[in-house]
């Protein structure tokens, strides 16, 4: 069949996107599901920065590659082997296809599946197939999803279904910022009742990372951001102090607002210099978490002494830990109670057509989520 896409050919073009263009909006031909893929009719795509990293050349993708990754959608037709999704089903998609049965699946850390990771690095589906062809040639897969387009295939074990109520544009944003930033401090850091989080850096992932502090119970929720802006959604959605991270006082600040520092501090902002400041507000024997990706030749420094002397914990977190089959739901479940108000995420909603300028607002800092609807 045939479907519009937004393919990506060439990164690190100049600045606005708007006008260099780097993603084109194309007509390709989408090949049928094999046994275990499923046809999925794109309903809702979140504009994220892991996309961006593509657009602006920090982390390298297979070239030509249809982006998107977080999304929502309605399955059209399933392949012969797919027995649990028919017609009709509301789905979300995971950026990491699981495949139930590797190592690292099989001790139940579904983020870390080796067959999954191996897919994604190829820019194949987890059957090892491409199925995005654009005048004779294959375009790669972004993260199994390639959402920025009208109608997918995507592999079944990159799919969860979810509860038909929920709104599609609220949907899509379960897929990667809720469960990353969520996933980080319930499953990562399994932050306590009354404990103290920091979460540094607050796009989508570190403000759903708020929502889960919130939803955890935790005590004091420390926002810190370089924009006042995003300070005031943190407090908004539960923060009980913010900071801004030029702040120069602000380690010392942090100390003694909780005494020694944090019980964990979590990392979003994808910036060496983030994670070094969440290392510092650590207290002893606290954890310092991160789910920040910046460039892979990126590095940080840890001073040995106060990681071994004051037993310190660095985690990282893939995907917040998630196994999406189980977490997911229970995150939907969150939203739908009004424990987890994820609606409050989305900035703003935009067409395909328009989607060069919507990665300019995220790179400018104007949005939390953009979420791109299909027609």
């Amino acid at each position: 069949m045939k479907t519009r896409a937004a393919i990506l050919r060439r990164a690190g073009l100049p600045r606005p996107y708007a006008e260099s263009r780097p993603l084109s909006i194309e007509e390709v031909e989408l090949r049928p599901p094999g046994p275990e893929e499923v046809l999925v009719k794109i309903a809702a795509a979140g504009v994220c920065h892991s996309d961006l990293s593509g657009i602006n050349g920090d982390r390298p993708r297979p070239l030509p590659v249809a982006l998107g990754h977080e999304a929502s959608g309605v399955v059209v037709q399933a392949g012969s082997a797919v027995t649990d999704l028919a017609e009709g089903d509301h789905v979300v998609m995971s950026f990491l296809p699981v495949c139930g049965h590797c190592p690292s699946c099989s001790e139940g850390r579904a983020s870390l599946c080796e067959p999954g990771h191996a897919a994604n690095g190829a820019g194949t589906l987890l059957s090892g197939r491409r199925r995005i062809v654009c005048d004779g040639v294959e375009i790669n897969h972004h993260s199994g999803v390639s959402a920025f387009s009208e109608y997918s295939v995507i592999h079944r074990r990159s799919i969860v279904k979810i509860d038909p109520e929920v709104p599609l544009v609220h949907a899509a944003l379960f897929g990667c910022a809720v469960m990353t930033g969520v996933g980080t401090v319930l499953n990562t850091c399994a932050v306590r009742p009354g404990q103290s989080v920091a979460v540094i850096g607050l796009g989508g992932v570190g403000l759903s990372a708020v929502l889960g502090a919130v939803a955890a119970g935790a005590g004091l929720i420390i926002a810190i951001d370089l924009s006042a802006e995003k300070l005031r959604i943190a407090r908004d959605l539960g923060a009980t102090h913010a900071f801004l991270a030029n702040d120069p006082g602000i380690q010392e600040a942090v100390r003694e607002l909780t005494r020694g520092g944090v019980d964990h501090a979590i990392e979003m902002a994808g910036v060496p210099a983030a994670f070094e400041l969440a290392f510092r507000l650590a207290r002893r024997g606290g954890t310092t978490a991160t789910a920040g990706l910046p460039n892979p030749k990126s590095t940080f420094r840890v001073p040995p002494v106060p990681l071994v002397a004051e037993e310190r914990v660095i985690r990282g977190s893939y995907m917040g830990s998630c196994v999406p089959s189980l977490d997911i739901p229970r995150y939907v479940s969150l939203f739908r109670s009004g424990k987890l108000p994820v609606d409050r995420l989305l900035s703003s909603t935009g067409p395909l057509d328009e989607i060069n300028a919507a990665f300019d607002r995220l790179d400018q800092g104007e949005v939390v989520r953009h979420v791109v609807v299909m027609s």
